[in-house]
């Protein structure tokens, strides 16, 4: 027998959602971390343009962090926000002390590798679920970062 959760959504298909956007939001975090930690750390003859890039990649992707954790709440569940957590499940590792500007864009471009998946991944869950909330979410997510992808790429001649 199904049940319903208070957004009017199958609760076992919302319950599968949940879990999946909690390993998003962990890779979100570990993301976020290692980014800000290139932010910090870059050295070289392109400090001051990837300085403000990898600024504006972290500041996004705390928006994002936070509205996966508000779409997990909206769903009727809770969002993990253990960072202990987060390292165990992220399938994106936690970076060391990068300075290389060329290391830290390939981090990221593998880091993106990592939700994209994921989110295409929630993407078929939200589409069987009926749940459009989540769709429009992943369908936006991807756009832009297939963008970011193909900038980042570009800025390593691949």
């Amino acid at each position: 027998m199904s049940t319903e959760n208070r957004i009017g959504l199958d609760s076992d298909k919302t319950k599968k959602l949940a879990d999946k956007l909690n390993t998003l939001l962990a890779n979100y975090s570990v993301f976020y971390q290692n980014t800000r930690g290139y932010h910090w750390n870059i050295k070289g003859d392109t400090f001051f343009e990837l300085h403000v890039k990898f600024e504006e990649l972290y500041n996004d992707l705390i928006v994002k962090i936070d509205e996966v954790a508000e779409r997990i709440l909206t769903l009727g569940y809770t969002p993990e926000h253990q960072y202990s957590d987060y390292v165990k499940v992220s399938e994106i590792l936690e970076s060391t002390k990068v300075s290389d500007g060329k290391k830290a864009v390939s981090n990221i471009l593998d880091s993106f590798k990592v939700t994209l998946k994921l989110q295409r991944e929630i993407l078929d869950l939200s589409d069987k679920a009926d749940d459009e909330g989540t769709n429009a979410l992943m369908s936006d997510y991807i756009r832009e970062q297939e963008k970011l992808v193909w900038m980042y790429a570009s800025y390593l001649n691949k």
